[in-house]
């Protein structure tokens, strides 16, 4: 999927919601136990009651590996089932370098391989540009990703201090950087990440993972990517501000990708789970048209 789609998508559902798969069999509706798959069954039919409200899916790959083969086929069956408007990411949190990082992205990217074709994979930026590039090699794809996350241990590296911040008439190579970073002095790992990033070949095809409990960084984020799509989880379950995170994260464009999982996926254990997904999906796509309308981005 281009970028344009992606927005033509959030323009005529009026909608940023991204759905999280994250199918557990010990929070599923007893009657779905008993069908034959019942990981696909349980996606296939939150993916039919949010499918009007949602522009975006978002497996986690961990929930189907940890099955072994039998969670790889639900998996590539939900990849294959999702509607082919909607954007779709391989949370997997790859990274590695040289072929290992190649024959991830031929994993997910690749159908002929492997009989999934994801839009985009996570992807953790630790092992620097040539962890990264090889999925960036595969037309078309989108790689996200991970900046500022909204775990608990999220600060022992992402917020490390890198560089005092130089100001621009110490040196006039650094005026660049000086003028993004807000209100501080200091420049922190993950906006390394993030400025650095936007030198690599292929660039304009990256998003960024941001938490929505770290919703009042994303000011300091849009000074560094204005333009860029982020992925935000955290809404729902994990408590995050829809109201912040667009109060802060919204671009001309959205450029926004917000995910819920547990507070769709699991609004219900019973025969109603579907049902209720809907109802929770469809009331934040509601709120999320009032803020594209609010912006003027939609009538």
């Amino acid at each position: 999927m281009t970028r344009q789609q992606l927005i033509e998508q959030i323009r005529r559902k009026k909608s940023f919601l991204c759905v999280g798969l994250d199918p557990d069999l010990k929070k599923m509706p007893a009657h779905i136990l008993r069908m034959p798959d019942p990981i696909f069954e349980f996606n296939k039919q939150i993916i039919d009651a949010t499918a009007p409200y949602a522009v975006a899916y978002k497996p986690n790959i961990a929930f189907y590996e940890a099955l072994g083969q039998r969670g790889w086929n639900s998996l590539q069956r939900t990849v294959n089932y999702i509607p082919k408007d909607c954007f779709t990411i391989a949370d997997a949190k790859r990274g590695d370098i040289g072929n290992t990082s190649a024959l991830y992205a031929k994993a997910f990217f690749d159908k002929d391989s492997s009989g999934m074709s994801f839009d985009s994979i996570t992807v953790a930026p630790y092992m620097g540009r040539d962890s990264v590039m090889p999925f960036l090699e595969f037309e078309n794809k989108w790689v996200i990703l991970l900046a500022l996350t909204s775990n608990e241990g999220s600060g022992d590296f992402q917020m490390l201090v890198t560089n005092p911040l130089l100001s621009p008439k110490d040196n006039e190579d650094d005026i660049s950087n000086s003028q993004v970073i807000l209100d501080t002095n200091n420049r922190y790992l993950f906006e390394e990440v993030l400025s650095r990033s936007q030198t690599w070949p292929h660039a304009d095809r990256l998003m960024y993972v941001v938490g929505a409990t770290k919703a009042q960084m994303l000011q300091r984020i849009r000074q560094i990517i204005p333009d860029g799509f982020l992925l935000i989880p955290g809404v729902g379950a994990q408590g995050g501000s829809l109201e912040e995170v667009v109060r802060y994260g919204l671009n001309k464009d959205c450029g926004l990708l917000v995910n819920a999982a547990r507070s769709i996926i699991y609004a219900s254990s019973g025969v109603d789970f579907a049902q209720k997904a809907q109802e929770e999906a469809q009331r934040m796509q509601q709120e999320m048209a009032h803020y594209l309308q609010v912006a003027g981005m939609v009538a």
